[in-house]
């Protein structure tokens, strides 16, 4: 099928005289996850992991993804003509370099303009001047040949009420507007999901797991404009919007309607966040003030109702993930268990808590060597059955009323070797370690991801991924500008100034191919803590609870200071979560927190 696929994309290319054609993974909004309807690139590869670009040239055709999925990637492309590349390994180009080496002299590149970054457009265009090649952005070539594409997803929009936002539309839009009068801007053009649905209070699910509505929206300093799918709304959904000044146009006439734009207007925009149709569909003579959407630095930092809200939703999702470790660790080996069944219990112990409303991602279940893929999803040709040895990784998050959470915990079904409770107990004190950092104000992540990667760095392992990531107010789980890494990508932005409010996973690994994965992952609180003559001190807050599996832990490997950390977190663990157990559990559970 990927074959003929590609086999017929080449014909179309050929056809239309394209010597090169380019299938990111994104929607029209530069989405991290994109909805059935724009996943053109698994379609063609069969690779259906949640980051890749796909390119095709009449006699080669290459993936290019990350290290989260090398091992899957590989797999599923084995036996088809699509060859793998392994982002930020020696000697593989770039998606940039490849193009710019292989586009032949005088050549034409394609894509769809609607899901490649203005940024990326117009840097593949100034970089292929050399070679007289030219953009062919018109067209969406995947979707000629996709008979069977499904619909454009449409799902009922709702309002986040302000006990749960915690700030109005209205008060958003007035923060806006100052920050574009303080550029001189006097229109801003959002397209981002998850930051209009921050900026407007609305949420919807036309992306699995992310409850944000397919929209666009143009905002002047008088005047907001929503452009949405009219099915979406409900009469409550427009009044409440009405109601903040906000008028609603259909989702597509955002394309026509920025080309009727003042020549004289100044418009805010992030080119790597607008879609270069949408950007090159402006005026010309129009000023163009080019800076990261106000939105996304403001909704990073959590106001005191959404930390209260999530502190009471991670007690909810703690109980969940407890009551299912409780499950798994007195069952296994008693009765039948496999990755898919595991997922599916914890899933209903999630949908058990009021106000839940959808897992924030598809759970990652994986059994040993599975474990060693970072984003493993069990099919049930994969399903494996659990043993009462090993390892069973489990990543998995909910979206409530209250906020998103996001929990990795790795748990030990029987016995293991020394080896893998060396590297559980390094994993362990990875974590703890970024977790009880005090550090002076202005340290971004890269600054402080040598203390969870330190550990493993001290044995020459390492883990193919960020530390962490910022998450989303019932929102997307990946959310910008914070996280830890070690070092900068620009793509990624997650390198910025830690502030206090600030959500960011904390989440070391090990993955050995073949053998087993280990991961354990806090969502922690940035804060502020003591400030004298050296500055301002900031430290974390764990937001996550949930036992870390003891049966996995060596304390001859820890320090002090770290088991203290331990048996400090495991006090606090029992305390909140023990009074939504039932008698049974919370026996489990004082013995599970013990103090080592």
């Amino acid at each position: 099928m990927v074959n003929d696929n590609i086999a017929r994309l080449r014909g179309l290319m050929e056809e239309k005289g394209i010597s090169m054609y380019v299938v990111p993974t994104s929607d029209f909004h530069d989405s991290e996850y994109a909805g059935e309807y724009f996943k053109a690139r698994t379609f063609l590869s069969g690779f259906t992991g949640s980051a890749g670009t796909l390119i095709v040239t009449p006699s080669e055709a290459g993936l290019w993804t990350d290290g989260r999925y090398f091992i899957q990637a590989a797999a599923q492309l084995e036996g088809t003509c699509v060859t793998l590349f392994r982002m930020g390994e020696e000697g593989v180009p770039t998606v940039t370099e490849y193009i710019v080496q292989n586009l032949p002299r005088g050549g034409v590149l394609g894509f769809d303009g609607r899901v490649v970054s203005a940024s990326f457009g117009e840097d593949l265009l100034e970089k292929l001047k050399d070679k007289q090649g030219s953009i062919h952005d018109t067209e969406d070539l995947a979707g000629m040949i996709w008979t069977d594409r499904p619909a454009l997803s449409c799902e009922p929009a709702w309002l986040l009420d302000l006990r749960y936002a915690g700030e109005s539309a209205a008060d958003k839009l007035s923060f806006l507007r100052g920050v574009m009068k303080e550029h001189q801007a006097d229109t801003h053009i959002l397209t981002s999901l998850d930051d209009i649905a921050w900026l407007f209070n609305i949420r919807g699910g036309d992306i699995p797991n992310n409850p944000v509505v397919l929209s666009y929206a143009v905002i002047t300093l008088t005047d907001a404009i929503l452009f949405l799918q009219s099915g979406a709304l409900t009469p409550e959904v427009k009044e409440g919007l009405a109601a903040c000044g906000v008028t609603l146009m259909e989702y597509d006439s955002i394309y026509d309607y920025v080309k009727t734009l003042p020549a004289s207007s100044s418009v805010l925009c992030d080119k790597k966040r607008v879609n270069y149709t949408l950007l090159h569909s402006l005026p010309d003579g129009i000023t163009l003030v080019n800076l990261p959407n106000p939105t996304t630095a403001r909704k990073a930092v959590k106001n005191a109702t959404e930390l209260e809200n999530l502190r009471r939703a991670h007690v909810k999702d703690g109980a969940a993930v407890t009551k299912f470790m409780y499950w798994l660790k007195t069952n296994i080996g008693k009765t039948e268990i496999t990755e898919i069944s595991a997922s599916d219990y914890l899933a209903a112990r999630r949908a058990e808590q009021e106000g839940f409303l959808d897992l924030s991602f598809s759970t990652i279940a994986g059994y040993n060597a599975h474990a060693a893929m970072m984003h493993y999803s069990a099919t049930p040709e994969s399903n494996a059955v659990l043993r009462p040895e090993g390892f069973l990784l489990v990543d998995s998050g909910g979206q409530y009323l209250e906020g998103t959470t996001d929990i990795t915990r790795t748990f030990v079904l029987g016995p293991i070797s020394e080896e893998w409770k060396l590297h559980f107990t390094t994993v362990l004190r990875s974590m703890l370690n970024l977790a009880r950092a005090k550090f002076l104000y202005g340290c971004r992540g890269v600054n402080l991801d040598i203390l969870a990667r330190g550990p493993l760095w001290d044995m020459a392992l390492d883990y193919k991924c960020g530390t962490g990531h910022g998450v989303g107010y019932l929102l997307n789980v990946h959310e910008g500008p914070n996280g830890f890494r070690w070092k900068i990508v620009p793509e990624r932005n997650d390198s910025c100034v830690l502030e206090e409010g600030m959500v960011t996973t904390d989440e070391p690994g090990v993955y050995v191919e073949g053998s087993h994965g280990i991961r354990t992952e806090n969502e922690l609180i940035c804060k502020k803590a003591e400030k004298n003559e050296y500055g301002k001190f900031m430290e974390f807050e764990h937001l996550t609870l949930a036992p870390i599996d003891l049966d996995g832990v060596d304390p001859s490997l820890m320090s002090a200071a770290e088991i203290k950390a331990l048996n400090d977190y495991h006090a606090l663990v029992y305390e909140k979560i023990s009074p939504y157990l039932t008698q049974e559990e919370a026996e489990w559970l004082r013995y599970a927190t013990r103090a080592i």
